[in-house]
């Protein structure tokens, strides 16, 4: 039986990250589902007088607000929005992060700020919880007037309209979702902005960058902590009194978990020649700390824009107001992301250097890593798809929160282009993910020729559990298998 999850006025990080990890089954609170209610049966009771204008309420949309729509057109309102937005192109979003867009759109709309049914956020909730994902893309947003382009088509299914991934014989595949022989939502009033107004295509993309980069922030120490005892580097930099004069939380905290990762290691302890190491392994406290440090700020702001409503215009029952504003402005998360990707990208960029540094020919390791170079290559390449993904991920790391342009007549004269912000930061995870499963691969290797010496008992357990998917690279052998084999073992 599937553990449940309650939707009610908080959900954090860690809350998300159970409910996918579990596979957690969504359900209304019954605060939820009467906030939602109450807020509805308001809606009603203001429409009731047809001379009565609220923005988007009955009225047009973006320029089109001084346009008032006749009481008998507003349902039909609704449907024309979501067909009319739905203008996504470009690639498929990830499963995975249409799963946060549903979730995080139920947790926006039962705060009963939006006017929607209880019904419209059941059926969604009935998408989340078997894994009915709709289809969207990932072009079309400009991240600010909400993520309208990737919402639209996330609602179509909700009236048998667009496509959805459903899962068959273990794989998902794409549906129709009028093949899911649904009854249609029947939508009300308001309900279609509500829909498609908001941040939770950027919001989606955040929270699972967010997560991913702490765990890469930890792979990374893990990783930088196995070439420290493979380059026979000093542990003096670690010191903490160094970070004690210098007190920024994550560069006492990195110091502090390579010290512990590294306590017992043999190699680290041995007298060392050298006065100083190179920066890559010298200033590990300071590079992986200030990312640790952007990391943690990122997560504070996105942990707000989950309990927040976005869409507009909010409805305040118990102060008599709708308020047309400015909340589905993307800003926050636009800012926020494009410094996790400069972030993230930092830890991939003193990763390779670390790589380069290992292959080197340096500290009486061999030339490329390997027992007979010239004849071998070994190691020599990975550094350069390190280099090639290292040299995107800066590419990617231009802001995408300082442009903007104008549409919809003007109406809409300032965008945050988060959407932007967020599927770049979503590449430049993965392409230090793959950076630091190079390092990795010539971390290991590199440690082997310090045998006999032994590395700490953290470093040789993470080695012994990488060389049953890795071996060692005694002779040229095709090694974008061992990147790939390295990837999956950093993703377990």
């Amino acid at each position: 039986m599937k553990a449940i999850f309650e939707i009610h006025s908080t959900l954090t990080l860690s809350d998300i990250s159970s409910i996918i990890q579990e596979n957690k089954t969504l359900i209304l609170s019954a605060a939820a589902k009467q906030r939602i209610t109450n807020c509805r049966q308001y809606l009603d009771t203001k429409m009731v007088d047809k001379n009565a204008v609220f923005y988007g309420i009955n009225t047009g949309f973006g320029s089109l607000c001084n346009t008032q729509i006749s009481h008998d057109e507003l349902e039909q309102l609704q449907y024309n929005l979501l067909r009319s937005h739905a203008c996504g192109t470009g690639d498929f979003v990830p499963q995975e992060i249409v799963k946060l867009m549903l979730l995080l759109k139920i947790q926006s709309l039962s705060y009963g700020n939006s006017g929607v049914q209880v019904e419209t956020v059941e059926r969604l909730i009935y998408f989340f919880n078997n894994d009915i994902l709709p289809v969207v893309y990932e072009q079309g947003s400009l991240g600010a007037s909400g993520d309208l382009a990737p919402l639209a088509h996330l609602c179509l299914p909700l009236f048998g309209e667009g496509k959805i991934w459903k899962e068959e014989n273990s794989k998902f595949e794409i549906q129709s979702s009028s093949e899911l022989h649904l009854p249609p939502v029947k939508l009300k009033s308001k309900e279609g902005l509500a829909l498609i107004n908001g941040t939770q295509f950027m919001l989606a993309y955040a929270v699972w960058c967010v997560l991913k980069a702490q765990q890469l922030y930890n792979h990374a120490n893990h990783i930088a902590a196995i070439s420290i005892d493979a380059f026979d580097a000093k542990l003096e930099p670690f010191s903490p009194q160094l970070h004690a004069v210098r007190p920024h939380a994550g560069q006492i905290e990195t110091a502090l978990h390579i010290r512990t990762l590294l306590v017992d290691s043999e190699i680290a302890h041995r007298p060392k020649v050298q006065v100083q190491d190179p920066y890559a392994f010298r200033c590990i406290p300071q590079v992986h700390g200030a990312s640790r440090d952007t990391f943690n700020y990122v997560a504070s702001v996105v942990s707000t824009e989950m309990v927040s409503v976005t869409d507009n215009p909010n409805v305040f029952v118990e102060d008599d107001l709708i308020l047309s504003g400015g909340n589905f402005h993307g800003q926050p998360l636009a800012l926020v992301l494009d410094f996790l990707a400069i972030a993230t990208a930092e830890l991939g960029s003193i990763s390779e250097r670390r790589t380069y540094q290992l292959i080197s020919g340096l500290r009486e390791l061999p030339t490329f890593l390997t027992p007979n170079p010239g004849l071998n290559s070994g190691m020599m390449i990975p550094q350069y798809t390190a280099a090639s993904i290292v040299s995107q991920s800066k590419q990617l790391c231009t802001p995408a929160s300082v442009d903007s342009i104008v549409s919809s007549n003007g109406q809409e004269d300032h965008v945050s282009m988060g959407a932007n912000a967020a599927t770049k930061c979503l590449r430049v995870m993965k392409n230090t993910e793959r950076v630091l499963a190079i390092e990795l691969l010539n971390a290991t290797q590199a440690l082997e020729f310090r045998r006999p010496m032994k590395s700490s008992k953290a470093v040789e357990d993470i080695v012994t559990q990488y060389r049953k998917v890795v071996s060692f690279v005694d002779k040229d052998r095709l090694l974008h298998d061992d990147i790939e084999a390295s990837i999956a073992f950093l993703q377990q």
